[in-house]
């Protein structure tokens, strides 16, 4: 039986013209201003144009929590003590860690972008701090800085590097108020807020002077302070001073982009907007920014796992399959965002061989089709589970995720259309464009066990 989609659009030339409201900026429930009156420099809009373009990265969640096996929350979920997980630094030795193959790994998968944590909630930092001895160089049998190597050898193949920090802390006892995750965690004492803030801007100091040109600082944890009722955060119980923090970051290197996973709206001084495991307007979480609250004027990512934990988690063999994680990527393209795939490196520094493949794969369809995925814009439509559009000046890439679909109906075409192919083999596609709108056969579509592509090429 044959199956066709029914869709919805206009199309004038080679303008797609589509309703919908947003808003770029949010005040009310972010507890902070930002940097008011916030204007990015031309070294910053140039960076945010990349970030735009490059539309596939690289997620490291690495910590002395992976020595556990049970996910980077492990210290929470457990309510280990203090005392008991300072044993960690000392059982971290990563012998097998090898910057330059996690980045030719990056690459070769066709990621222009890693993104790795610095310092996670477990407030225990991956390079070398002068402001703390629980680091990776002072606390560990393996002194090495493992973001300084990590750093070098993006330069070397030209992949730029984002360091994910922590706003949140499970450690230290300047952390307070406390926030709502780490509470049943043991050995804390009341301390001085301003103190936690100067720590941290003094950490992204090192960060943004030690390790020369950066992509961003990508935060997280602003959530742990507000208030959650099962369907909405609430207001915040403290200034994040996020004026001097973002102030700090565009100062010392202007090109570099703020993000904040604080599942709201965009904050004055931040440069790009990011999602959890959603795509951009969607809820599935239960938790993630409101569709009215997406930014307008920036570029967009979503971030992801392969399997279900960010952090190395020994029993979870929940991983996608090549297809569901090339259709993540597609969909977020058609959504025009970026789309940031994780991993968890085990505690010996090397990367499970299952994500591995993962990435080999989705490498291998990227070096083939992955002109409908860089560079492009938003398509016209959100995408479903059949379909997702990409654009690229005056061509629009269908890409037809659903392998049931022999027919597809635009409704209200005005757009005059030059020509319909398809992407692979490049076979001219029979199309109907009448009143009634426009209708591709794709019986001459070669399959394709990921999806098959169709380029519209508009007058």
């Amino acid at each position: 039986m044959k199956k066709a989609i029914l869709l919805y659009f206009l199309i004038t030339g080679a303008s797609l013209v589509v309703a919908q409201e947003h808003h770029d900026t949010l005040e009310n429930r972010s507890g902070s201003t930002g940097i008011v009156g916030y204007e990015p420099s031309a070294e910053n809009l140039k960076a945010r144009s990349w970030f735009e373009e490059a539309r596939f990265g690289l997620f490291i969640h690495w910590g002395v929590y992976s020595v556990l096996g049970d996910g980077e929350w492990v210290m929470n979920n457990q309510n280990i003590s203090k005392k008991n997980y300072e044993k960690l630094p000392k059982l971290f030795n990563p012998t097998a860690f090898d910057a330059r193959a996690w980045v030719q790994m990056a690459k070769d998968a066709g990621m222009k972008y890693i993104t790795i944590t610095s310092r996670h909630h477990d407030s225990f930092s991956m390079f070398n701090s002068n402001v703390t001895d629980y680091d990776i160089v002072d606390a560990t049998p393996f002194k090495r800085d493992v973001l300084a190597e990590l750093a070098e050898a993006c330069r070397e193949a030209d992949i730029k590097l984002f360091f994910y920090y922590s706003l949140l802390d499970w450690n230290r006892d300047d952390y307070y108020p406390r926030g709502r995750t780490g509470t049943g965690i043991a050995g804390r004492e009341p301390g001085d807020w301003n103190d936690y803030i100067t720590f941290m801007k003094a950490q992204l100091t090192e960060l943004l002077t030690n390790y020369g040109p950066i992509g961003g600082i990508w935060f997280d944890g602003h959530w742990d302070q507000m208030g959650w009722d099962g369907k909405e955060f609430s207001q915040l119980k403290v200034d994040w001073q996020y004026d001097e923090l973002y102030g700090l970051i565009h100062e010392l290197q202007p090109a570099a982009l703020v993000g904040n996973n604080h599942h709201l709206g965009v904050i004055p001084g931040e440069d790009f907007q990011m999602f959890e495991k959603d795509l951009p307007g969607q809820n599935t979480t239960g938790w993630a920014t409101a569709e009215d609250q997406i930014a307008v004027n920036l570029p967009l990512e979503v971030c992801e796992t392969i399997n279900g934990s960010w952090g190395f988690n020994l029993q979870d063999e929940n991983h996608k399959s090549d297809t569901e994680l090339l259709h993540y990527l597609i969909k977020a393209a058609g959504y025009g965002s970026n789309l940031l795939l994780n991993v968890g490196p085990m505690p010996n520094g090397a990367i499970q061989e299952e994500h591995q493949a993962s990435l080999a794969a989705m490498g291998a369809w990227m070096k083939q089709f992955g002109s409908t995925i860089y560079g492009t814009q938003k398509g016209p439509l959100k995408p479903t589970d059949d379909f997702a559009i990409t654009r690229k000046g005056n061509l629009l890439y269908l890409h037809v995720l659903n392998p049931q679909l022999e027919k597809i109906h635009f409704a209200d075409f005005n757009g005059k259309i030059g020509s319909i192919t398809a992407l692979e083999g490049g076979a001219a596609l029979p199309f109907k464009n009448d009143r009634f709108g426009l209708v591709i056969d794709l019986a001459k579509a070669p399959a394709h066990e990921i999806d098959r592509i169709v380029e519209i090429r508009l007058r």
